[in-house]
């Protein structure tokens, strides 16, 4: 029965994912990004299930695929969908355009099933990254519609911007760090991660001085993540 263990937790991923999209549509984008956390947290606990009950399985690695699509591709793009809508007053143009963040994160996720280079790093932004980004936004702008981050999402310009920034890293062959520790990580990588836990012990010490929202220590983390793996992606290091 071990073998199955973590197919059961990957399928709670998804569920997660189908309940959170329903509710996103209901416009309960507070429901909707708890869920996106506990999918995470699935997410993470069924590859440390796998590893530890040495059950791996085809079915388990075409299910993971299919429940991040769910739960960090369809969802984080229909909580910016109806963000868009709710800090616009209606409906426009402009409110489908986060819908390509899935599109993006359908391809991120083939390309990492087939690509024997992202055993250790990756290549472009993973998804659960990107949308925890995208479901942190949204939960802070639906908890403080008077934030200044508010403000830049009822324009026509700041989400459409975001989200093809998002999918343009999703795709793209831009190196970044992987959080999974191995005993045989290389020198350099355990000191990005010690750098990067530095910067993320900084972003919790000013939201929690600051009084700011929970919800922004995550968008604040991811934020630095991405800048980070730029900043080393453009010097080399």
């Amino acid at each position: 029965m071990k073998k199955y263990i973590p197919d059961c937790i990957t399928s709670m991923n998804l569920l997660c994912g189908i309940i959170g999209v329903v509710f996103a549509f209901k416009g309960r984008i507070d429901i909707s990004f708890l869920l996106m956390l506990g999918a995470s947290a699935a997410d993470f606990l069924d590859g440390l299930a796998a590893r530890a009950l040495d059950a791996y399985s085809d079915l388990g690695k075409e299910l993971d695929s299919l429940s991040d699509l769910v739960s960090f591709g369809v969802l984080p793009s229909v909580m910016l969908y109806n963000l868009c809508c709710t800090c616009m007053f209606g409906e426009s143009w402009v409110c489908w355009v986060p819908l390509i963040i899935a599109l993006a994160s359908g391809i991120r996720l083939a390309k990492f099933n087939v690509d024997t280079r992202q055993t250790d790093n990756f290549l472009g932004l993973p998804t659960p990254a990107c949308a925890l980004l995208a479901g942190s936004l949204s939960y802070y702008v639906a908890a403080d519609p008077a934030s200044f981050l508010a403000q830049w999402c009822a324009g026509p310009v700041f989400i459409p911007v975001l989200s093809i920034c998002l999918s343009a890293l999703l795709v793209s062959e831009i190196p970044m760090f992987s959080l999974k520790f191995h005993a045989d990580d290389p020198q350099s990588l355990k000191n990005k991660r010690m750098a990067f836990a530095f910067l993320v012990l900084a972003a919790i010490l000013v939201c929690v001085i600051c009084s700011l929202n929970w919800s922004v220590i995550v968008l604040l983390v991811l934020t630095l993540y991405i800048v980070k793996n730029l900043v080393y992606a453009i010097v080399k290091i």
